[in-house]
């Protein structure tokens, strides 16, 4: 284990120590009425993790959110690779791209919703909106800094375009692009839950909203538990793994 992934460790778990004091702590202020201990929350959500009822719900948020994420990096990469390699058409499209990103997503739904109807489809282009874009930034970003003694030794190479993005680009602006993913991945699971909460029936985004109307605390804490403890595993997987290819770049 090198020392930048032991650290990040010790910061993992200190937060997880800091998060479970104040929750305990919280809890003792406000009582049952609003929250659940950590312990009760633990407890219950054992139990409801072997229902067929989660099964059901977290199977198909998988499926939006697998289908979104999926969307959003292909999607993105291509959109960052296009404009990163032409400085025309990034001075054009960036600043577009830049005040899309500011509107409120919530404000495209409507017409997400009378274009895809409600279902799977709406969830999923809403989720890929959400992380497309901080996906198409990055890239950009990355491939335009890529240094261009590489680019010029490419084309002493003579290298095809191509085997330029493979051999060079990608390995130059990889740990960049990388960074870009980690946020599109987390921006792309609150889209999709997001999408699942106003417009749909089925999920767990449609199970908070439900639990939230019938005012059902253990539900509530526990899949918000379940969706923290799933996105912080996952941030912090993605994190070491950057810090990994900055590390070799």
């Amino acid at each position: 284990m090198n020392p930048q992934t032991g650290q990040l460790l010790r910061n993992t778990l200190t937060l997880i120590v800091v998060v479970l004091v104040a929750w305990q702590a919280l809890y003792w202020v406000v009582g049952d009425v609003a929250l659940r201990s950590p312990l009760q929350t633990l407890a219950f959500a054992a139990k409801f993790t072997s229902t067929p009822q989660f099964a059901a719900h977290l199977a198909e948020t998988s499926k939006a959110f697998g289908l979104a994420l999926l969307l959003a990096v292909v999607i993105g990469l291509s959109i960052g690779f296009t404009l990163g390699a032409s400085r025309f058409l990034s001075d054009v499209f960036e600043p577009m791209l830049v005040a899309l990103y500011s509107i409120p997503k919530i404000t495209l739904y409507p017409i997400l919703l009378l274009a895809f109807g409600l279902g799977m489809s709406s969830k999923v282009a809403f989720g890929t909106i959400h992380g497309v874009i901080p996906i198409a930034l990055f890239t950009i970003t990355a491939v335009r800094n890529v240094k261009r003694v590489y680019i010029k030794t490419g084309h002493v190479m003579g290298l095809t375009p191509l085997d330029m993005i493979a051999r060079i680009i990608v390995p130059a602006a990889l740990p960049e692009i990388f960074a870009g993913l980690r946020i599109g991945f987390s921006l792309t699971l609150i889209g999709t839950l997001l999408g699942e909460m106003f417009a749909s029936q089925r999920g767990l985004g449609f199970l908070l909203m439900s639990a939230i109307g019938l005012h059902n605390v253990d539900l509530i804490m526990t899949l918000t538990l379940l969706l923290t403890v799933f996105a912080g595993t996952a941030s912090v997987v993605l994190l070491a793994l950057n810090q990994r290819l900055y590390a070799r770049s």
